[in-house]
């Protein structure tokens, strides 16, 4: 399975879109500050969003997509699954309904 998620911080001002073909394993790589750059630079802890692939190249396509989105756009996606922004950390295959 391959995951595509959108990571926030507890203001909700920046996002971060990546993929993985394991989403445990990446959040705490983002959460423990393993991976320097962007995510560990703004704070970007939450995961607010997410998807789940068994193709690989439909989940890369899918996050070039959604990286191209306005800010409005993501915030609207978002807002589907997750109206008020939780922290959906816990067991993101649990959380989403």
């Amino acid at each position: 399975m391959y995951y595509i998620y959108i990571l926030t911080n507890k203001y909700n001002t920046t996002f971060y879109i990546g993929v993985t073909n394991n989403i445990a394993r990446r959040l705490d790589e983002h959460g423990g500050k393993h991976v320097q750059g962007f995510t560990n630079k703004y704070n970007l802890t939450k995961l607010v969003y997410f998807e789940e692939y068994t193709d690989i190249r439909e989940a890369l396509q899918r996050e070039k997509q959604l990286k191209n989105w306005h800010r409005e756009w993501k915030m609207n996606l978002i807002k589907v699954m997750n109206p008020k922004f939780k922290d959906l950390m816990g067991d993101p295959e649990t959380s989403s309904g």
